[in-house]
């Protein structure tokens, strides 16, 4: 399996309901570091698994609206707790999207995965992986 893997980062503001989350139930800020990889089983006829520099503009096109913002005043999260994990599938799913419709360029319609990794400390990370056959 091939892989190419990008990276960038967001800024942002939330708080979390429930009891689980003790202090962070109070707005606090985070920094993830976001690191994306696309994999595939054969290379393209280009040698490569995608269009680096336009995973790259997708990837950042899909954080720009979250990157210094407060999260819970987002209508798209209303009533969400965007924990790590559930942030890591909403990437997940606009990056399939941008695949999917040929954003990412040549090749992107022959990925197998994709997996989105947010780091939110340096003990610390998430992630969602899912398989792109069959959508």
């Amino acid at each position: 399996m091939y892989a190419v893997e990008v990276r960038e980062h967001i800024m942002i503001a939330h708080s979390f309901k429930g009891e689980l989350f003790g202090p962070a139930q109070t707005l606090h800020g985070a920094t993830f570091v976001v690191d994306v990889a696309f994999f595939r089983e054969e290379l393209t006829a280009d040698s490569v698994v995608i269009d680096i520099g336009r995973a790259h503009d997708a990837l950042k096109a899909v954080l720009t609206p979250l990157n210094y913002q407060n999260l819970d005043a987002l209508p798209i999260f209303a009533g969400q707790n965007t924990t790590t994990e559930f942030l890591s599938r909403h990437i997940f799913d606009a990056m399939a999207k941008a695949a999917r419709t040929g954003d990412l360029g040549p090749g992107g319609d022959g990925l197998a995965k994709i997996r989105v990794v947010l780091h939110e400390s340096h003990v610390a990370k998430a992630w969602f992986e899912g398989s792109l056959s069959g959508d």
